[in-house]
């Protein structure tokens, strides 16, 4: 199932919230999240921003057995290089949240869970 970008931003927002070191949650949000995202998934506002972010997040070429571009860009980043990303992907989060319904969140039906009491006194 392909997930929306603004779902995408979620887990990774969810993933930056969770506990454990700063550089550990950024890998996961962006290696289980973010990396799946291609950037015309993005309102056309946000699209620059996230390209900084992703050639930010691959910067330093693999060293170690194993590592790929963004793991050995996070083991090299400074304790302030790793927040400042976290803090840029809930901004592009938030941004995208405030971009609209229609491109951004999954839609929502809004049940009453009661009856007004207008309806009430017109009925009776």
């Amino acid at each position: 199932m392909n997930r929306s970008a603004w779902e995408i931003f979620q887990g990774a927002t969810l993933s930056l919230a969770r506990a454990g070191a700063l550089k550990d949650r950024l890998n996961d949000a962006y290696q289980n999240h973010l990396s799946r995202l291609e950037e015309c998934e993005l309102p056309k506002e946000l699209r620059e921003d996230f390209r900084a972010f992703s050639d930010s997040m691959t910067r330093e070429p693999p060293l170690l057995r194993g590592e790929d571009s963004a793991r050995a860009t996070i083991r090299k980043m400074s304790n302030g290089e790793a927040e400042a990303a976290a803090t840029s992907v809930v901004r592009m989060f938030c941004a995208l949240q405030r971009s609209g319904p229609s491109r951004s969140a999954p839609s929502a039906t809004i049940v009453p869970l009661y009856v007004a009491t207008e309806a009430r006194a017109a009925e009776g």
